[in-house]
């Protein structure tokens, strides 16, 4: 029999969460961040739910590759654009699109001469990442134009702190130095992450980019994902392996991080971080047993950790848990352990098997 640790994606809710962004920025396009495995979702079962997107985004050039043998049209953006000629050419091939983040790429770009290429000139507005300078800009859209790119050039740029309200005034900098650097062109624009999107409805312009938001999580700390009318995709389930009795005083896992105050009823559950789930989520982080609210207890190990029965109704072995989901948000569970819903759904190991719904 298969491991009980497994990740159940819900195609309709990522439809939904698509019509939320169209919501929010009805009249710009979207190009769907799906990299990292689309969030840890799955590439290609995401694309699926996501077939009316207009565009993708995503870093990994095999997986844009397997996008478009997949039978994907739409376009489909490289975030980190190429890094060597041999790249360039199979960004030809497959007709996709690249960021330019570098004069380097630049060069290779002029070097190979591929006019047909759709590029999306990065503008460094202050996160100090990647992107050209403002400045620079003007010299390098005329010298792409001289070598007849002017039809496939898009500008963008990315915003630092989209998502906390005390760091608005540097967003509204940082759009300024944007809106400052293209005013002389025409170009498309893209601007917005899923933070931007929600709040930021002057930076929608032409091209929005949503990423967190598709998965259903909040990219706020200050507003979950409910408030959002966001729908989780992910639900990480496992099950009860063992049952044990606790005496007051007895302790619980590595380094005995839980002592019990009372006779207790422990759970052990088929799920550690070497699955995915937060080595540092504390005692009495929330977990769904057996459709009841249960909490974490000690430390979380490699391959399993424990709950708390004492109170839950008729649990046995293989009783179901639920680690993240409708009922207890990835947002929830990340705030507990001090880290992102980002890195807790991109964490999800490959033996975590996937399962569309």
């Amino acid at each position: 029999m298969p491991r009980p640790t497994q990740a159940f994606i819900d195609c309709s809710a990522l439809a939904h969460n698509l019509s939320i962004v169209r919501k929010f920025a009805p009249h710009s396009h979207v190009m769907a961040v799906v990299k990292a495995d689309a969030y840890g979702h799955g590439l290609l079962q995401t694309a699926q739910a996501l077939i009316n997107v207009d565009g993708f985004a995503l870093l990994e050039l095999d997986a844009a590759i397997s996008l478009r043998d997949a039978g994907y049209r739409q376009p489909i953006l490289l975030l980190e654009g190429f890094f060597s000629t041999q790249e360039l050419a199979l960004f030809e091939q497959y007709h996709l699109s690249a960021v330019i983040h570098h004069p380097e790429q630049i060069a290779m770009l002029l070097a190979a001469k591929y006019p047909q290429l759709n590029l999306f000139l990065k503008i460094n507005t202050g996160m100090n990442r990647l992107g050209l300078p403002p400045e620079r800009i003007s010299t390098i859209i005329n010298q792409l134009q001289e070598n007849h790119y002017q039809k496939n050039i898009t500008l963008m740029t990315h915003f630092a702190s989209a998502d906390d309200r005390a760091q608005h005034d540097s967003v509204i900098q940082q759009l300024e130095r944007f809106q400052q650097a293209a005013h002389p062109h025409a170009h498309l624009r893209s601007l917005a992450n899923s933070a931007a999107l929600i709040r930021y409805p002057q930076s929608h312009a032409d091209w929005v980019r949503p990423g967190i938001m598709l998965y259903g999580a909040s990219p706020f700390s200050d507003q979950t994902a409910t408030d959002l009318d966001l729908r989780p995709v992910m639900t990480l389930a496992s099950k009860i392996i063992a049952i044990h009795e606790l005496k007051a005083g007895d302790k619980v896992g590595y380094h005995g991080l839980f002592q019990a105050e009372r006779p207790m009823r422990i759970g052990v559950v088929a799920c550690g971080y070497a699955d995915g789930y937060p080595r540092h989520a504390p005692t009495n982080t929330p977990v769904l047993v057996n459709n009841q609210l249960s909490r974490l207890l000690g430390r979380v190990s490699m391959d399993m950790l424990t709950v708390d029965l004492t109170d839950i109704r008729d649990v046995q072995i293989n009783s179901p848990v639920i680690l993240w989901g409708k009922e207890i948000s990835v947002d929830a569970v990340a705030q507990r352990a001090g880290t992102t819903s980002y890195e807790l759904l991109c964490a999800l190991a490959p033996r975590v098997e996937k399962i569309a719904c």
